[in-house]
């Protein structure tokens, strides 16, 4: 399998881990509302573990949709930082 079969397949699973963790957080929290809806009728109260659950999937999200690859172009920049020739692999100035 090459390279890049094998990043495509990655990416495939990471978007549908991704959505299978949106489905749950949305049915685990709609569920939550709605028994509180109905318990007392009253707005629910959001507990911080809920907000952290939120900051945790859009963390998810942009790791899996939002973050682009690291391109050769930006590795020979950094290499460049540090001095190093793509063509020897040799530093070129010390740091």
């Amino acid at each position: 399998m090459d390279d890049r079969r094998k990043a495509a397949i990655r990416r495939l699973r990471a978007r549908r881990g991704f959505r299978q963790h949106l489905v749950l957080y949305a049915a685990v929290n709609g569920f939550l509302v709605l028994s509180w809806a109905i318990a007392d009728g009253t707005p629910p109260t959001f507990w911080a573990w809920q907000v952290v659950w939120g900051i945790l999937l859009a963390l998810h999200g942009w790791r899996v949709y939002g973050q682009r690859p690291i391109t050769e172009a930006e590795i020979q920049r950094e290499m460049e930082k540090d001095g190093v020739t793509e063509s020897s692999g040799a530093v070129t100035s010390p740091r």
